[in-house]
């Protein structure tokens, strides 16, 4: 886990100014994101403009810029692009990070606030859209592919190698101790995701460009009531059923109603869903959150406050309804 932030306020505030004409009156460090390699600023200009400040560990990102600007070029009007710098580059290097910054949208996140009917038609004629485009291949060979790695699968049962927690404080012992609870139901969750990526391997489906990540906390509803796709730092060339695990999915225990489900297929067009790739990636995603929650929980004293949070969306996910149940719910549908 990495200690946040990346770099002083100060530096920040100079590297706006030097490299974007960014004179900063005032930088707020923002709790956003499960990112541990990011710190997310909110910096308001001395000319009243506010902006949305990135900052994330390494050299590697421009793929995600690269598809935004793929997506605005098709018209797809439900992306934010980044400010140019004064060079009119649209990220910049800064020691062993990179800095990107947006215009400052006022708003909710789909986490908190409920799309509207409208909205939910929106959001799924955009993905449609995305899921569509013809990617040039000098974007689609940078952006990775779907292997069906079992990375997280992996990771998740070397937790399990362990006796007792490696790092002893109060909520290593508390996740240590639900874990222990729930190993049943993780070891199912393993297994299954196994079974699944082996069964999916032997169809070789369409792999089209996937956002990766689209959850109600990557949409983003402003004071008008348009909503925007954001955070494609990490697209991938994979079926379709990447990003359509979300819709219904239930993450953070939201987007997992039936009729906000009809809603968005009204809106993405007649398309027939593969139930085993589907039941893949909701298996999938909630292994590899156990893996990321894991490791940082068990294996760092790091994060202060920061542990407490995840420690919550941990156990969250094996609530009622939550992702857990769903993800068996899909399996069993099939």
């Amino acid at each position: 886990m990495l200690l946040k932030p990346l770099l002083s306020d100060q530096h920040i505030i100079n590297c706006l100014s030097t490299y974007y004409g960014i004179e900063v009156a005032k930088l707020v460090l923002l709790p956003l994101g499960a990112d541990m390699n990011a710190s997310i600023y909110k910096a308001e200009g001395h000319d009243q403009r506010s902006y949305f400040v990135k900052l994330k560990l390494g050299h590697h990102h421009d793929i995600g810029i690269a598809v935004v600007g793929l997506l605005h070029n098709a018209g797809i009007q439900e992306i934010i692009l980044p400010v140019k710098t004064t060079h009119s580059h649209l990220t910049q290097l800064i020691n062993s990070s990179t800095l990107i910054v947006y215009p400052f949208i006022e708003g909710r996140n789909g986490f908190s606030q409920t799309l509207t009917d409208e909205q939910w038609l929106t959001l799924g004629k955009t993905l449609r859209q995305v899921h569509e485009i013809d990617t040039p291949p000098s974007i689609k060979h940078r952006i990775r592919r779907e292997t069906y790695s079992s990375k997280w699968r992996d990771i998740v049962r070397s937790l399990y190698t362990y006796t007792e927690p490696p790092i002893i404080d109060e909520i290593a012992l508390k996740l240590w101790t639900f874990m222990q609870e729930k190993t049943l139901v993780i070891q199912r969750l393993i297994d299954r995701a196994e079974q699944l990526a082996k069964a999916i391997q032997n169809e070789s489906p369409e792999l089209v460009l996937c956002h990766s990540d689209i959850h109600g906390g990557n949409v983003l509803i402003d004071g008008n009531n348009a909503i925007y796709i954001v955070d494609w730092d990490d697209p991938i060339m994979a079926p379709k059923e990447r990003d359509l695990m979300f819709i219904g999915g239930g993450v953070a225990n939201v987007w997992n109603k039936s009729h906000e489900e009809a809603l968005f297929y009204k809106g993405y067009g007649k398309t027939e869903i593969n139930k085993t790739i589907l039941a893949y990636y909701r298996h999938e995603r909630i292994v590899e959150d156990i893996a990321e929650y894991g490791q940082n929980l068990l294996l760092t004293m790091a994060g202060g406050e920061d542990k407490a949070e995840m420690y919550k969306h941990f156990i969250a996910m094996f609530e009622p309804n939550g992702v857990v149940d769903i993800a068996f719910k899909t399996d069993h549908t099939n």
